[in-house]
């Protein structure tokens, strides 16, 4: 943790150690209230990375946390220290000083630790639902709540020592454009999802590749239909980009399902024409052997509850016509097997696939560290959904396989888990990608 033994740190922790420990010096001098009180609050608002530091409100808010729990543990530790020898000198005298200071003291840095935990669980993303759960389940178990805060402040630390790191890197290029392509960029979304506002399926990988000069669209489709009427969709979306837009062309940047879905609308509708290239990232080109155990042997009930919970939430969330069952019935090898005899390989476009795996599910991230076992059995190696030997597709093969122990899953490999993997940069790897296709004149 880089920051702890900052100086801007220790002035802080003993800031808001003076401010936790100040009763006995306020009860006798109540005007330092007007010092006190103005420099407690604004330390609680205004103390956190400067935007010249890291430009985005939600990493100057994360930074903001961090400062104030790595602040809180050594103002805790100075007020338990002076609150024994206070209670101790006092024995035989006057125990409500103690106690009054002692609830001051707790309440102030109440106030401080609430404001850092808020702000880190707000905006982090490397902290990871996990390790949220768990601070909150052991939040009042001494001294696991302490084991548990110092890796939510090593966490957040490293992710902000990470974005600045990113951050420089873009604006050292920025000038040079590298994702400049000559057709904008139409990243398509996988099966079960959503393009939503608020909450991006590609994660940070398009904003930094739009810091490097690219033109992201997105396929804005639903989230479960068969491939061909997601291929209709698509179609069509394409054909409004160009119309819009001028452009002629698109490069299409689509994940698992929608790899097949874009396949489809190549092949079999005329979408051809409008398309400069294809890669296909994680896309289950000749299905999943598991998918298809599980269709047939899983009981109909069992099936039906699934999906019926499943077309209901994705009605109210914007699709018209859900089928869950369909949907993952277009992924099985059976199902892949039949449309790849019918399918026509593009000509004209530059074709690429990328795909990934799972070092140990251990490793790996929930919930895909519980289905990499499952898909093992039938499909081998991994991401946690598709099977190594499906990915391969077109003139151009990537299998990413990083020194880290984790592994890329099929979340990962899109960013949708917000993590960053030992060994794989996920946005400078897109950058990259993208950058080829400027090279090749796409």
């Amino acid at each position: 943790m880089k920051k702890t033994f900052s100086v801007k740190n220790i002035l802080l922790s003993l800031s808001f150690a003076l401010c936790a420990n100040c009763y006995l010096l306020v009860s006798t001098r109540l005007w330092l209230l007007w010092v006190l009180v103005p420099l407690f609050l604004a330390l609680n608002i205004f103390i956190g990375p400067l935007k010249r530091e890291v430009p985005g409100w939600r990493m100057r808010v994360g930074g903001h946390g961090l400062y104030m729990l790595i602040a809180f543990l050594p103002a805790a530790c100075i007020s338990v220290i002076y609150h024994a020898v206070l209670f101790f000198s006092s024995l035989g005298g006057e125990m409500w000083h103690v106690l009054w200071s002692a609830l001051v003291c707790i309440g102030v840095l109440a106030v401080v630790f609430w404001n850092g935990i808020v702000c880190v669980y707000c905006t982090s993303v490397r902290l990871g639902i996990k390790l949220r759960v768990i601070g909150a389940l052991c939040g009042m178990i001494f001294p696991v709540n302490l084991i548990i805060l110092g890796k939510i402040i090593n966490a957040v630390d490293g992710e902000l020592e990470f974005e600045k790191k990113c951050v420089a890197r873009d604006k050292a290029r920025s000038h040079l454009a590298v994702c400049s392509t000559k057709y904008p960029l139409l990243l398509v979304h996988g099966v079960f999802f959503r393009d939503f506002k608020h909450f991006n399926y590609w994660g940070r990988v398009p904003s930094s590749l739009e810091r490097n000069g690219a033109r992201v669209f997105y396929g804005n489709h639903q989230s479960a239909l068969t491939v061909a009427e997601s291929a209709a969709e698509l179609t069509e979306r394409v054909k409004r980009i160009v119309k819009e837009t001028g452009c002629e062309k698109v490069n299409i940047i689509a994940h698992s399902k929608g790899g097949l879905d874009c396949r489809y609308a190549l092949s079999e509708l005329d979408m051809l024409p409008y398309v400069a290239s294809l890669t296909t990232v994680n896309t289950p080109h000749r299905g999943c052997i598991y998918a298809e155990k599980l269709l047939k042997y899983a009981p109909e009930k069992f099936k039906n509850k699934i999906a019926n919970t499943y077309n209901a939430a994705l009605r109210k969330l914007g699709d018209e016509n859900p089928d869950f069952l369909k949907a993952v019935g277009d992924l099985t090898f059976s199902a892949c097997e039949e449309r790849n005899k019918l399918l026509k390989d593009p000509e004209g476009i530059f074709t690429r696939s990328i795909g990934s795996v799972v070092g140990k599910a251990k490793n790996s991230h929930f919930p895909l560290n519980l289905s990499y076992g499952l898909v093992k059995q039938f499909d081998g190696r991994n991401d946690g959904l598709v099977g190594e030997n499906s990915f391969q597709w077109g003139s151009n093969y990537l299998l990413l396989e990083p020194a880290g122990k984790n592994g890329i899953s099929h979340m990962d490999v899109i960013d949708l888990s917000r993590q960053d993997i030992e060994g794989f940069d996920v946005r400078e790897f897109y950058v990259e990608l993208v950058n080829d296709l400027k090279n090749r004149g796409l």
